[in-house]
């Protein structure tokens, strides 16, 4: 890690997804997006449904969709830990529309309240992923 980056940690349930030095990283807060770069001030945030993009100089944008989360930041260190996080390269923009009309056909059936709210949590993720790849 040089003077121009910060060591950046993006983890899900699943797996550590990256953990290498960046120049910046921007993050999908609730408040908004924010950008990281060294030597930035401590905070903990609360995310939400976007994508982080990881800017190094040299490199093309890395681009990771993130399903919500939590960015924990020091001058040294950005930590994502995320709800459930996907390479935006891996994502099937005609897959997410085909999953996108079946959500919305299993909400047109759904009966009971709890059901309809998980179906339209599923719906809002998978318009988050849409916008992703647009």
């Amino acid at each position: 890690m040089t003077e121009q980056t910060i060591a950046f940690e993006l983890v899900s349930p699943e797996a550590k997804l990256v953990s290498e030095p960046v120049g910046m990283a921007i993050i999908p807060g609730e408040e908004g997006e924010f950008g990281v770069l060294p030597g930035h001030s401590s905070l903990v945030a609360s995310l939400k449904a976007g994508v982080v993009e990881l800017q190094s100089e040299g490199a093309d944008v890395r681009r990771i969709f993130i399903a919500g989360g939590f960015a924990d930041v020091t001058p040294e260190l950005c930590s994502v830990l995320a709800e459930e996080a996907v390479n935006v390269n891996d994502l099937d923009r005609a897959t997410l529309e085909q999953e996108l009309t079946n959500l919305n056909s299993d909400l047109n059936l759904a009966a009971e309240e709890a059901d309809k709210a998980r179906i339209l949590k599923k719906i809002a993720l998978t318009e988050a992923k849409i916008s992703a790849v647009a």
